[in-house]
């Protein structure tokens, strides 16, 4: 009698479980198929509608999100939407268009998005990269444009110039003088790493077996895996910020691991300071200084910090890594490279700031590979302030707006044979990349690599000079060659935010025996000097 009662309470349940999957396959179809229906209906007071795009809204963007991008600009043309969870994307894919809605129209279109993960949870809404647009962005970036100004970088040049001599002599110790294959990862992200420490804190590391050292660079690590653009479910589907998950316990942790780490590298500063030491200008001295003119709190101070120390790390090392890659598949490009440095330079001193001007093929290089290997190909979205019509098509206020570089990139009217790496394209362009931003004329841009509008890198001028010292000085004193049986792939990459190559190794031979000379006799310049 009483197994009657137990089995139709089993039905019961059974049923209730069922109708609960229905209802919730219904309501999960329903909401990623209802632009569909409104998609049309989504328009301004004077009829005009958002720009085309693909009909269902996405829960997230696949592997490679360029790609997709990349095809969808091509079937909707160079100014289209679409919509993650709940948030609408505009996709700029034409340079004209890029500049007039994020230069010209900068003052609606220099926000950003409040991203769960990345701009709530670990930054809130500091540093910036992820404030607002507004006066505490604009005071936040006068204080970083101290550094980065072109004039203040000619203050460094001496920084600079040791730690690219540092990693090379590196490299050629380390591959036994050539001998042996390495991978560059270390050795670049070594180099741009002490750039930024010095630039942030007037500090450097001889090794990355520095406890400290290896847990900034796997907060890096940590910050570029929960960042990735366009990936993060819990910033697109609103409800699941409700719900426990790990993304978000990480991201709180890492907020509280900034706060501690880079807190105690800026109050090491200020015990510098307060012994009497006359610290170097950087950073962390400027904070500490101004911090109550400017009114910032604690974490406004270790936001910036670690945002501004994070900045160029990852995408510069990236960068280098991508040029050694390149380069070893073009031995006629190397030869011509090499060439133009021996005439200019000569074998008896390094490449300096100084020779820039004199080596456009060395400068021409360095554009071909942002161009080609940009670390950010869907860069950081900006976010419209206001409603906003271009060319009768209507972009509300709060919608996210996405530089598509990628597509800008591989623009045939722009670039001739968008696919093949050739220098010569930029052959006869005179102006550094900042300069460049400016142009009137957005379609004789170098590339966009560093983004557009008021949003573009601070750190652009750096970034620069960092890279023709390295480049140019991997140049001058090595043969880079592909190993034959390891061949390294240009279409892969890892990281979602910031891409950098799957690991390869490389032949670095050196070139001639001043290589060797020139190591052995020069003087390791003393933290003291530097």
């Amino acid at each position: 009698m009483s197994v009657v009662p137990n089995a139709t309470l089993h039905i019961r349940t059974s049923n209730i479980d069922t109708n609960l999957t229905l209802v919730l396959v219904v309501a999960a179809a329903l909401y990623f198929l209802l632009p569909f229906f409104f998609r049309k209906n989504l328009v301004d007071k004077d009829g005009n509608c958002i720009p085309p795009g693909p009909l269902f809204r996405l829960p997230y963007l696949p592997d490679y999100p360029e790609r997709t991008l990349h095809a969808w600009a091509k079937k909707f043309g160079p100014l289209y939407s679409f919509f993650l969870g709940n948030q609408l994307y505009v996709v700029v894919s034409d340079s004209n268009m890029a500049r007039e809605l994020l230069v010209n129209n900068g003052a609606i279109f220099s926000s950003r998005k409040q991203y769960f993960i990345k701009n709530q949870t670990i930054l809130r809404g500091r540093a910036i990269t992820a404030s607002p647009y507004g006066e505490t962005w604009r005071n936040h970036r006068k204080i970083a444009a101290q550094l980065l100004t072109a004039k203040a970088i000619q203050g460094y040049n001496d920084v600079l110039d040791y730690e690219a001599r540092i990693m090379i002599r590196s490299m050629y110790k380390e591959s036994m003088q050539g001998a042996l294959p390495i991978n560059p990862a270390h050795y670049t992200g070594r180099y741009t790493l002490n750039n930024m420490l010095t630039l942030s804190f007037a500090t450097r590391t001889d090794t990355t077996a520095d406890p400290l050292i290896q847990r900034i660079l796997a907060m890096a690590m940590e910050f570029n895996d929960l960042t990735g653009p366009l990936s993060n479910l819990v910033d697109f589907i609103e409800p699941l910020q409700w719900l426990p998950n790990k993304m978000h316990a990480r991201a709180s942790k890492l907020h509280d691991d900034f706060i501690e780490v880079y807190g105690s590298m800026v109050l090491a500063v200020k015990e510098r300071m307060d012994a009497g030491e006359n610290v170097p200008h950087c950073l962390a001295k400027v904070l500490i200084e101004g911090q109550q003119q400017e009114k910032l709190d604690w974490e406004d101070v270790c936001m910036l910090s670690a945002a501004f120390a994070l900045g160029g790390v990852h995408s510069t090392s990236g960068i280098i890594q991508w040029f050694l890659a390149l380069i070893g598949k073009h031995p006629d490009i190397q030869a011509r490279a090499h060439h133009e440095l021996d005439s200019i330079v000569g074998r008896d001193r390094w490449p300096s700031a100084e020779d820039e001007k004199d080596l456009p093929y060395i400068r021409a290089i360095i554009k071909e590979v942002l161009r080609v290997h940009a670390p950010f190909w869907n860069a950081t979205p900006h976010s419209s302030t206001e409603d906003f019509v271009y060319n009768g098509m209507y972009i509300p206020k709060g919608t996210a707006v996405i530089l598509n570089c990628y597509t800008l990139h591989h623009n045939e009217a722009r670039y001739p044979d968008p696919y093949t790496f050739n220098p010569d394209r930029y052959i006869g362009d005179e102006l550094s990349s900042a300069e460049s931003a400016h142009k009137g004329n957005a379609m004789e841009r170098d590339h966009w690599t560093f983004g557009a509008g008021r949003r573009i890198c601070p750190g652009i001028n750096v970034a620069e000079r960092i890279l023709f010292l390295a480049i140019s000085r991997l140049l001058w004193a090595f043969a880079v060659h592909e190993l034959p049986n390891e061949p390294i792939s240009l279409e892969e990459y890892e990281g979602t935010s910031g891409r950098t190559p799957v690991p390869y190794r490389v032949h670095l031979v050196p070139r001639h025996d001043r290589v060797h000379t020139a190591l052995e006799a020069e003087q390791e310049i003393s933290r003291c000097e530097l």
